[in-house]
């Protein structure tokens, strides 16, 4: 709560720190920890002979340490009320193109994040085609030398980092380079693909494909990139209107019958969650072979990767269906992701000792 209160009033001071920091000459990134702690009412540091880099841990130290590593509170919906709200909350959610925001700002007021995606997507479809590329050419190369040089807007830096784009070996770098350049030069702006979930193979993949396209069906293919890029941007920037909701129903193919008393647990994967939730939840199947409620709602119910985990092997083993000594399917994991949290996703299994099936419902 300290951290987010006092982020107005020291983020410059996290920023400047960060740089200060990378410098070899201790007394400098004394002075300025001397300086900042003043301003942000903490005890003054004490300059450490054993720290090379000046970077004991100090009170300033420390604190911006501790509390630039949480994000700023989302806005909600009904803060974004005044255009400079919007602006602030959404203006980044197409990259370095804030007209976006200020166009879509006239949409409103939303009731659900879905409404506000939809505005910023049809205020861009309403460009003019110079508008539209200009858009597309401010996105920056994937490991590219804005990326190399550390030029990149938060947003654009977090994505490609989590994709893995930030630790490349150099053959990597090279077939980067190679497809930067190779797909510039025939369609006239830079690569554009939702990195933040996905996996160096998978970009890789999409580069090697989409550079042999054609120039519409690529163009095309970018914006509804930046889309995607828009929207998980956006469910980062402002918070979600608490309607969406996670069911479950397990079917015993093997008997025709709902699979009643079967454990089931179900966990956060990866960092796409509030880190204040629980990781895993437990559950057990009522008769009619559902949870007694949803296992997720609300606020709990965030956009991310998931895992449920079905007993199989212990549900049939307690039916006193024949399995072998070693069951063929023991614990079944069903990895899925969440993109709207404004959504009911209601994701069952169908199961037997030897197979099993899901797919989403609603």
């Amino acid at each position: 709560g300290s951290a987010l209160k006092a982020w107005p009033a020291l983020r410059h001071l996290a920023v400047s720190y960060r740089s200060c920091s990378r410098c070899c000459d201790k007394q400098l990134v004394f002075d300025f920890e001397r300086r900042a702690s003043n301003r942000a009412g903490l005890a003054a540091p004490q300059l450490s002979p054993a720290s090379s880099r000046g970077r004991a841990a100090t009170p300033l130290a420390s604190y911006l340490r501790r509390t630039t590593r949480h994000k700023m509170p989302k806005a909600t919906l009904a803060s974004l009320a005044s255009k400079d709200a919007f602006q602030a909350a959404v203006g980044g959610c197409y990259e370095k193109s804030p007209w976006v925001a200020e166009r879509a700002f006239g949409e409103g007021p939303f009731d659900s994040i879905a409404a506000l995606a939809a505005a910023l997507k049809k205020t861009v479809e309403a460009a003019s085609d110079d508008e539209k590329l200009a858009l597309l050419r401010a996105h920056p190369d994937l490991a590219g030398k804005a990326a190399l040089a550390g030029d990149l807007t938060e947003e654009s830096k977090g994505e490609q980092a989590r994709a893995g784009l930030g630790s490349l070996t150099k053959a990597e770098l090279d077939k980067f380079s190679e497809l930067n350049a190779a797909y510039k030069a025939k369609f006239g702006f830079p690569f554009i693909l939702a990195v933040k979930n996905a996996s160096k193979r998978t970009i890789l993949g999409a580069f090697a494909r989409r550079v042999e396209g054609d120039a519409a069906a690529e163009r095309a293919e970018a914006l509804s990139q930046v889309h995607k890029i828009a929207w998980m941007r956006l469910l980062d920037a402002v918070a979600c209107k608490p309607v969406g909701f996670l069911t479950c129903h397990v079917l015993d193919t093997a008997r025709g019958c709902p699979a009643a008393g079967m454990s089931v647990t179900l966990a956060r994967v990866g960092p796409g969650h509030a880190p204040d939730l629980p990781t895993e939840y437990e559950f057990v199947t009522n008769s009619d072979g559902r949870l007694d409620g949803p296992a997720l709602k609300g606020e709990p119910f965030c956009a991310g990767a998931y895992e449920w985990t079905f007993r199989v092997g212990e549900y049939f083993a307690t039916c006193g269906i024949p399995v072998a000594a070693t069951p063929f399917l023991g614990d079944v994991p069903i990895r899925f992701g969440i993109d709207n949290p404004e959504e009911h996703y209601h994701v069952p299994l169908l199961c037997s000792p030897w197979t099993f099936s899901t797919y989403r419902g609603s």
